[in-house]
């Protein structure tokens, strides 16, 4: 690494532009900050090296000094908003309703949207926030704050670190705001630095140099404001984790006992009851005119009073459960143990549990039951066993009938609507006789059949829709939103200002510079100059903007 040693002695490292101890512009040096064509210094970062200005020579380099561009950052900020927001216009697929025709996103969207649905999906927005390139994205926003806060808090440290009050004459006469007083008196020097003392100037001197200045943390606003960010887009990358994150949904009959999804199979729930409450019109004065508009039940409360068990062991294969929180699960009203919450999110009533049939001969009229058997419709068996030898087979089941261009299909796996394919078979029927019932269905495939069946009872139960939900991440937005505001305060509100006083033999020269509001500093200025003869500082950018015309 090439170093430059300023006239004053100092050593500084290769790329820097003003010297770091007495602010002499470095000649060779002066185009990395365009100040060759200027009268006025650049003050950013005090004329420090920094990386991406002085290597370009290597693969590293050129990626350093890539992401270390504020337009790559704010061009992959820009393009991050762009596919969220295209993210929105249709529901992701895990927001799918749970009472949709189908969730399967290859029919839904296309189904529910037409073809822009079908474009969206087949172009991957339907699953974007946890899609690959949305991650890769997020991670490049990430390097490029890193890389950026690294390429400019080193030099600004070094800058903030090294400031003295004794600069050389360059520096001083090519500061924006500035002024020279003939045969200036000590008396009249020190008015003005009490002056600033007033105005809470933190004075430091060397050698009759005098620089004042406050405000200084202001400087790290931007920087904290980037670990902000930095901590917001780790918690959302963090989130695509199952373990920082859970976003489970899980359909619990009345009387089932079913693992919680995501719980490592740690966790049982039982359905003990599901409650639905609604809205009475005609004994509720405060909604009721707007009941009536809905012209249909709206639900006021529905509820699942739950056991929650813990497994603690196994015992024959089985595991053991010991029942932990018995508990109400309501809307808007969550269940809270071990770091999961559950939600209560939808509900299925009247659902069919099992159907009870007969099986009688066609040609008798009285429709006697031969014998009677009942199908479990969450769990159906393949065949069941009657008497005098009669096997009833069930060739197809289909929990939610629809007919479908003439051919029949389930919409869903949820026994809304069952049916079935029967086949007969009994010790007098050279082949199996096949017949299709449901509700409201009873048809014999070939007209001919001996053997038809027939509904003779069936139960409901009504099944609770939860969502499971862990969410570790939640503290990590907060605390880097929190970081975030704290670095906008303290980068808006204050302001780092620095006035140098430079004595020039009998003379003085007076210089002054802040990172924003030169209104401010000018009327510190004005204020502490106040009963003395020293020259008010005249704005020189005027003079710089005439000279470059």
């Amino acid at each position: 690494m090439n170093k430059i040693k300023c006239e004053c002695g100092h050593v500084n490292p290769e790329g820097t532009v003003l010297c770091e101890s007495c602010g002499k512009p470095i000649e060779e040096n002066q185009h990395l900050d365009k100040n060759n064509k200027k009268k006025l210094l650049n003050m950013r970062y005090d004329g420090s090296a920094r990386r991406s200005q002085t290597y370009n020579q290597s693969i590293i380099d050129k990626t350093w000094n890539f992401f270390s561009s504020v337009k790559v950052g704010v061009w992959l900020i820009v393009i991050a908003l762009i596919a969220s927001a295209l993210g929105t216009i249709y529901p992701q697929e895990m927001y799918i309703p749970v009472n949709a025709v189908t969730r399967d996103p290859a029919i839904y969207y296309e189904a529910q949207f037409g073809l822009p649905g079908k474009i969206y999906y087949q172009l991957g927005f339907h699953n974007l926030y946890s899609s690959w390139w949305y991650m890769l994205l997020i991670a490049l926003i990430g390097v490029s704050l890193v890389i950026c806060s690294i390429d400019r808090v080193v030099p600004l440290h070094r800058a903030l670190k090294l400031q003295k009050p004794k600069r050389h004459e360059t520096f001083v006469n090519r500061q924006r705001y500035f002024s020279e007083t003939k045969d200036a008196s000590k008396e009249d020097i020190n008015k003005f630095v009490n002056g600033l003392k007033k105005a809470r100037y933190r004075i430091h001197t060397e050698d009759g140099h005098v620089l004042a200045e406050k405000g200084r943390f202001s400087r790290w606003g931007p920087y904290v404001n980037h670990i902000g960010l930095i901590i917001i887009l780790l918690a959302a990358m963090l989130r695509m984790t199952s373990f920082m994150f859970l976003d489970e949904y899980v359909w619990v009959r009345e009387g089932q006992q079913v693992v919680i999804p995501g719980t490592d199979n740690q966790y049982f729930i039982e359905n003990k009851n599901f409650i639905l409450e609604t809205y009475d019109p005609e004994n509720d004065e405060r909604f009721r005119d707007a009941l009536e508009k809905q012209n249909e039940m709206v639900p006021s409360n529905f509820q699942t009073d739950v056991i929650i068990s813990k497994v603690t062991g196994e015992e024959s294969g089985e595991p053991t459960l010991e029942p932990f929180i018995e508990d109400e699960i309501r809307m808007n009203h969550p269940l809270k143990f071990d770091g999961f919450t559950l939600y209560q999110q939808g509900y299925q009533l009247n659902e069919f549990s099992n159907m009870s049939f007969k099986l009688y001969r066609t040609d008798d009229e009285a429709e006697t039951a031969i014998d009677t058997f009942t199908i479990d419709l969450t769990s159906p068996e393949r065949t069941y066993e009657l008497e005098d030898g009669i096997e009833i087979e069930v060739a197809q089941y289909f929990p939610d009938y629809v007919l479908d261009d003439g051919e029949p299909r389930s919409e869903t796996n949820f026994p809304r609507n069952p049916a079935f394919v029967i086949r007969v078979n009994a010790p007098d029927l050279e082949t199996s006789e096949v017949s299709f019932i449901g509700i409201g269905k009873n048809i014999d495939a070939t007209g001919e059949n001996q053997y038809k069946l027939g509904i003779v009872d069936f139960e409901t139960h009504n099944v609770s829709g939860l969502t499971v939900r862990k969410d570790y991440t939640l503290p990590l937005f907060g605390i880097g939103a929190a970081i975030f505001m704290i670095g906008v305060i303290q980068g808006m509100y204050w302001q780092h200002r620095r006035v140098w006083i430079h004595p020039k033999n009998n003379d003085v020269l007076i210089a002054a510079h802040t990172n924003k509001n030169w209104f401010g500093i000018k009327r510190d200025i004005e204020t502490a100059l106040k009963d003395t003869d020293l020259k008010m500082v005249i704005d020189q950018q005027d003079e710089d903007e005439d000279e470059e015309i």
